[in-house]
This record gives structure tokens, sequence and C-alpha cells, in this order.
């Protein structure tokens, strides 16, 4: 496919999870079976697609595994529990994806890599952690694991107590050269859930940190080292709204970067939402020449691609 569109694809939680079913392995294979035929359409129609996806729920879970189990084996490290997700998932985008393309005649091999990115020790997120993760706990509890461990802990919303993590930039991945080289023969899924945090120090030599990076932010990121001509970030809605639930909601169809970037300093984007895919459609297409970011949902992936939905930031 060396003449076609290359497209990294970021997928959102709704690609792996759906509201309803039980937060099982079983129940995530057949929704991520569902995303798999959305997927190998794109394959199908010419273009070269990289998957990034996250990990959100699935390391929070690993997570509550590890600590509730304390008293049997030692808790994991977060940035093991990341490692140990970036698998699970990309197991289960590997057999389904594979299983959607036979289907169609297709034997293309689907692999993932664990994907390792670095992140600046001095990132001012660090001093300022704001990503809730792992469980519930008590305020007595919190306290606790703040003292002993080291955590830094929140109130969170009315409902607990929660460890928080820091969200720091991207800066760069790892593996790259791995990436690269085995997506000429294979589709590849990396950077899962962000990445792996890790730091470098005098020597380059890399180790884990207590960290969280933003999925989309490290799929564009991944878009500019591979020289992608499309960024395309899935998620829950067909496209970026201002004014959103709101009397007032407008769709955003073609959009020029400096409007989008307005209507982000207008605030129309929150924290945790549309924010952060805002910015890095934004980061890619001001990152070289031709570069187009899609925003819209997971069903309307190649109807977006044609230039029939979502929204297009150039």
């Amino acid at each position: 496919m060396s003449n076609s569109k290359r497209v990294i694809v970021a997928l959102g939680g709704n690609a792996l999870e759906e509201k309803g079913l039980p937060p099982t392995a079983e129940s995530q294979l057949k929704v991520v079976e569902r995303t798999s035929e959305y997927l190998s359409k794109l394959y199908l129609a010419g273009y070269e697609i990289f998957i990034v996806h996250g990990n959100g729920p699935q390391v929070g879970r690993i997570l509550i595994s590890t600590e509730a189990s304390a008293n049997i084996t030692p808790p994991l490290p977060f940035d093991v529990c990341g490692a140990m997700s970036q698998g699970y998932i990309g197991y289960h985008i590997q057999q389904a994806l594979s299983k959607s393309l036979r289907k169609q005649g297709k034997n293309v091999p689907v692999s993932t890599i664990i994907t390792q990115v670095v992140v600046d020790k001095n990132d001012p997120a660090f001093s300022k952690p704001t990503k809730p993760i792992g469980p519930f706990y008590t305020e007595e509890e919190a306290i606790a694991l703040q003292s002993k461990k080291g955590y830094t802990v929140i109130e969170d919303a009315g409902r607990g107590w929660r460890r928080v993590v820091a969200s720091p930039k991207p800066c760069r991945i790892v593996e790259i050269d791995a990436i690269k080289n085995l997506s000429n023969n294979a589709i590849t899924i990396s950077c899962g859930g962000g990445g792996i945090p890790v730091v470098a120090d005098e020597n380059g030599y890399l180790s884990g940190v207590a960290a969280v990076i933003d999925k989309d932010m490290a799929a564009e990121k991944l878009a500019e080292e591979v020289n992608a001509d499309i960024l395309l970030i899935l998620t829950q809605v067909p496209a970026v709204y201002i004014n959103f639930n709101t009397p007032n909601q407008l769709e955003l169809k073609d959009v020029k970067a400096n409007d989008i970037e307005k209507y982000l300093k207008d605030g129309h984007f929150k924290e945790g939402s549309m924010l952060p895919k805002v910015i890095a459609a934004l980061d890619f297409v001001r990152s070289g020449n031709n570069k187009k970011a899609i925003i819209t949902s997971l069903d309307l992936c190649l109807e977006a691609l044609e230039g029939k939905c979502g929204t297009l930031i150039t």
C-alpha cells in the first residue's frame, strides 16, 4: 500500500466497551469484534492504518485487582499495569481484526507493540497531578496511602477519595523504528493508552513513572513520526460542536485550524472530553503541509474519510 493514504486511527473508549454490558474480557472482545468490522473497512478501502487505543477503564481495573490482592501478592506499579493493559487490549484487537479481514479474504498480520513514550521529568504536570486512577477510598484510607506510599489524593466530586497522577505531554516514542518497520507488512497497534510513560536519566536509560499520557496526544505524536496524511480521532459523537448540548448547538464540518483555535479559546471544548482531541488535531494539521485531522464517531469512520460527514480540520 505504498501509494495509499496513511491514517492514524485513535480509538475512543466506546470502541472497547459498551454501556450496559458487564466490564469483562468476554464483553470487551465482543465490542472489539464490532469495532474491527469498521477498521477492516478502512483497510479494504485502501487506507494504510495505524491503530492507537485508550485504556482508562482497563488499566483502572488492573490496578484495583492488584491492590485488592495485596495480602496475597505484592501490588504492581502503575506503569506495569499500563503495559499489561496494552497487551490485553492489543491481543483482543489482533484477534478481532484478523478475523474480520480473513472473512474478506485478506490474511493480514496484525501486531501489537508494547510502546514506551518518553515524557519530560520536569513537565509542569508532575507538580500538579490531575488524572484520577484506580479505586475510590475513604478519606482515612486515602490519607494513609498518601503517608505510606506518597500518593497524591483528592476528593472526587463527592464520590470518595482517589489517587491522581500527572498527565504529561508525550515527547518521544521509544519504539518508533519498530512501528515503522513492522507497518511495512502488518497493521500495527501501538501507543496503547497513550503509551507507557517513561523518563530518561543522564545516560539515556529509561524508567517508568506513574502518569497517564493522553491517548489523542500520543496518536498525534505517532502521526507526525510516521508522516501520516490523516489523524482520524474516533469518539462517541459524529462531529465536533460548538455550544454543545444547548439550543444553539452547531456542528462544525470543514473548519480551518485558526477558526477552531478561536472556538477553543472561547471555551467550547471541555477537559476530559473534546478539548484534547481538538488540541491534538490542531497540532497535527500544523505539523506539515496538506495534513488533515478528522473527528467523528466510529460507525462513520469510512464516510468521514470520504468527506461525507464528521469534522474535517485543515
